[in-house]
């Protein structure tokens, strides 16, 4: 192989053949809608386990009536596109696919495949509960995929773009029957970089109305994750009033703790702590494990548990660490 091929990477690749945000962005809405899969560069990237060109046969069987097929072809995307938590440059490519088939195929996939489309834009967040991490999309900007040594974030980047092309497609899902459906929209739409005003009125719109635990600290946590990356100035007020409401459900004023704690850098009040430390509250590590944002922090399913002791005890000198659920010392 040519060394010189890897001078100026990845700058020299920019805008080539091998930046999956122009093959993504070069896609008519017209092949999208179509499910015109002959017409896309499958061929110019790999999945985990092989060529790319495999994938279009998955996506013909996940959008198929033969539910048996269906189901197995979603666990085939899941295990090439999403491998130890990583995304892929062709999984960006099958996003807006993705989301036309959960938009019109078998219900009781949309969940999953809206799922999947949420990890292919999001950066690798597996056990990372902290402050900082939780609500993090955005890759480190030098970080590789190594079998095709694309920059993950442009994959990221070109993931993202897709969903906010196809916010047609999503926004109607938040008034799905389906509350998992609802929960994983929120967070699909959390990456979303673009119609951001109207995006977030939509997670606030829908919160008004919600009335499932598992979802409204979705939309809370989407919500919040918007205003992080785009710098709203307002948001942490508006996080503080629903966590220091007490009238408020507790789920809504945990999830709003959660958020209030990504959103600024302050130490938590007595208040928040409180709230959060409260015996209570551990009644709701089972209740909001399916939580996008919370499944993957802890594999014994207490997300939540383990966040709020990341949360609290970050940057706190080991000598005074106490368990803030009340167990003793940390060990």
């Amino acid at each position: 192989m040519d060394d010189d091929r890897w001078d100026d990477w990845p700058e020299r690749w920019v805008g080539t053949d091998c930046d999956v945000r122009v093959a993504v962005s070069a896609i008519p809405r017209e092949v999208k809608d179509g499910f015109r899969y002959d017409e896309v560069p499958w061929q110019r990237f790999r999945h985990f386990y092989g060529p790319g060109e495999e994938i279009p046969g998955l996506l013909a069987t996940l959008a198929s009536g033969d539910a048996e097929a269906a189901d197995e072809a979603l666990r085939q995307l899941w295990t090439s596109l999403h491998h130890q938590g990583g995304t892929i440059a062709v999984g960006a490519l099958v996003v807006p696919f993705l989301l036309r088939i959960a938009a019109t195929a078998r219900p009781e996939l949309r969940a999953q495949t809206l799922r999947l489309v949420a990890e292919i834009g999001r950066c690798q967040h597996m056990g990372d509960g902290s402050r900082e991490g939780l609500l993090q999309v955005a890759e480190e900007p030098l970080m590789i995929e190594g079998s095709t040594m694309c920059p993950v974030d442009w994959t990221i980047q070109a993931a993202r773009q897709a969903v906010t092309d196809d916010l047609h497609l999503l926004l109607p899902l938040l008034s799905d029957p389906d509350p998992e459906v609802r929960s994983v929209t929120a967070y699909v739409l959390a990456a979303a970089t673009g119609e951001l005003s109207h995006v977030s009125s939509a997670l606030q719109s829908r919160l008004a109305k919600e009335d499932e635990a598992v979802v409204r600290v979705s939309l809370i946590l989407a919500i919040a994750q918007l205003a992080r990356e785009h710098q709203d100035e307002h948001a942490p007020k508006w996080a503080r009033g629903l966590w220091s409401d007490p009238g408020r459900p507790p789920e809504v004023r945990i999830g709003a703790g959660l958020a209030w704690l990504c959103l600024v850098t302050d130490p938590a009040p007595d208040e928040l702590r409180a709230l959060l430390t409260d015996p209570g509250t551990r009644q709701y590590d089972d209740l909001l494990r399916p939580v996008p944002w919370l499944t993957w922090i802890d594999p014994t399913g207490v997300g939540l548990r383990s966040c709020i002791d990341e949360m609290l005890t970050a940057n706190v000198p080991e000598t005074v660490l106490d368990d803030p659920w009340g167990g003793g010392p940390s060990s």
